[in-house]
């Protein structure tokens, strides 16, 4: 059998051809191109995960030290406050060390029946040492400036005053 072709049906036959050819050239050349776009794009999409991973381990690691930061700091401020504690109980030890320290003017002196016992810088600390002797806790009586004194061996306890510095 025998197949007859027209011309311009052979001429339409092979433009189509040749357009077809021309599509499936640029169709494969976007394909490449598509292609080497997704390996780029699957490439930056292993460097971004990388790059989160990266950045969450940065951030543990800031957590943690910002946590341990926080710690440090209140046991400075803790410390602190102690220091500051401290210091105030040094001034106020110094305060009253300034004032102890100064120079004393009198003394006073504990009596047992006219005998010198004992020697103490407050009229309280003679007395407190007279009551550990035995004397009567409310025993004590003020003596009235200008009076005459008792005969000293007939007071069993008398505190009494004595001036320091010479004789005034």
């Amino acid at each position: 059998m025998i197949t007859l072709v027209r011309i311009r049906t052979l001429k339409a036959l092979r433009s189509g051809l040749s357009e077809a050819e021309a599509a499936a050239v640029a169709a494969r050349r976007d394909a490449e191109q598509y292609l080497a776009e997704s390996e780029v794009s699957a490439d930056s999409a292993i460097r971004a995960e990388l790059a989160v991973e990266e950045l969450r381990d940065a951030l543990a690691r800031s957590r943690a030290d910002a946590a341990r930061l926080e710690g440090e700091l209140e046991a400075l401020r803790a410390q602190s406050l102690l220091d500051n504690e401290d210091r105030q109980a040094l001034r106020t030890l110094l305060r009253v060390t300034r004032k102890q320290s100064g120079q004393a003017d009198r003394v006073y002196v504990l009596f047992h029946r006219g005998t010198l016992h004992s020697v103490h810088a407050t009229s309280e600390a003679a007395e407190t040492a007279a009551e550990a002797e035995g004397a009567a806790p409310s025993g004590w009586t003020a003596h009235t400036p200008g009076a005459a004194l008792p005969p000293a061996s007939e007071v069993l306890w008398r505190v009494q005053p004595l001036p320091l510095g010479g004789a005034r």
